[in-house]
């Protein structure tokens, strides 16, 4: 008799999910490439100041890069997915230290909020809009928040959806995780680096930001997450309490997902699927190991 039969495990269902786990996110790096075969490529692409936005898509998408990222890189796959799906998209470059080229997020997050405030500005003077929607990753998801809290950015935002964000902080070890991903960071790190000490659990920055309540009313928050968070430990924390707020967990949605920290936001098209229910509440559609191929 087969030793699994006495534990009723069935050990080849185990040794599957490695490979179920290799195939998907295979799937996850070819879909744009296939996506892209299937369907005319856009004919314009982000930080259009010319784009209009239609009736199905009223408001700008803004995204927002995180920590050590920038305007272009960090949206390399989520800019064309969303203007491809008939969004008017922007991007801009925040919390620049002087002398600090490419790297960005570096800066006190405070002024970096005052940046895309000036930002969420131009962009509605631009599109003509009322409101425009903000998407970030990592701190670009946490950064906002100060925007709508203190800024008065919530009479012009209607949602703000967070990409692994650090809402409640994290460490500097934490932080120091996203060094590899960025050659020549880690010199950054013997500079004055204020953005990386505001984002240190604990910081004034972020006692601030989050006494009274982690909302403002008039705004829908979606923070999506993963569990395989590397830099925002732990993962929960970058959720938030209140009301019109929709935590979700990434392996929530497809178990397979092993998308990080960076991942998550550099190409995951199932967390992007994601992004378009919560730009698009009116027609979402279930998030699933399959939206790899949406």
């Amino acid at each position: 008799m087969l030793p699994w039969k006495h534990s009723g495990k069935r050990p080849w269902k185990r040794a599957l999910r490695p490979l179920a786990a290799l195939l998907l996110a295979a799937a996850i790096g070819l879909a744009p490439a296939a996506t892209a075969t299937a369907a005319p490529a856009p004919t314009s692409g982000w930080n259009d100041h010319s784009c209009k936005p239609s009736a199905a898509h009223p408001r700008p998408v803004i995204l927002v890069h995180g920590t050590f990222g920038n305007s272009v890189d960090n949206w390399l796959a989520l800019a064309p997915y969303l203007v491809h799906r008939g969004y008017c998209v922007f991007s801009l470059d925040y919390g620049r230290l002087p002398g600090v080229p490419f790297f960005h997020g570096l800066g006190p997050v405070d002024k970096s909020a005052e940046q895309l405030d000036a930002y969420v500005d131009e962009v509605l003077a631009a599109t003509g809009a009322a409101e425009a929607d903000l998407v970030g990753h990592s701190q670009g998801g946490m950064m906002p928040r100060y925007y709508l809290k203190f800024l008065g950015g919530a009479d012009k935002v209607n949602a703000l959806v967070g990409i692994a964000p650090d809402n409640h902080g994290t460490t500097l070890g934490g932080l120091a995780n996203l060094l590899p991903y960025f050659p020549g960071a880690e010199d950054l790190l013997s500079t004055a680096t204020p953005g990386l000490a505001d984002q240190i659990a604990g910081s004034a920055f972020l006692t601030k930001l989050n006494a009274g309540g982690d909302t403002v009313p008039g705004v829908r928050y979606t923070v999506i997450a993963t569990k395989y968070d590397e830099v925002v430990t732990p993962y929960r924390s970058g959720f938030l309490d209140g009301p019109n707020v929709r935590n979700v967990t990434l392996q929530d949605l497809c178990v397979l997902d092993l998308s990080e920290h960076v991942a998550i936001g550099l190409w995951d098209r199932i967390a992007y699927h994601e992004v378009a229910n919560a730009l698009d509440p009116a027609h979402a559609t279930p998030t699933t190991c399959a939206s790899v191929f949406s």
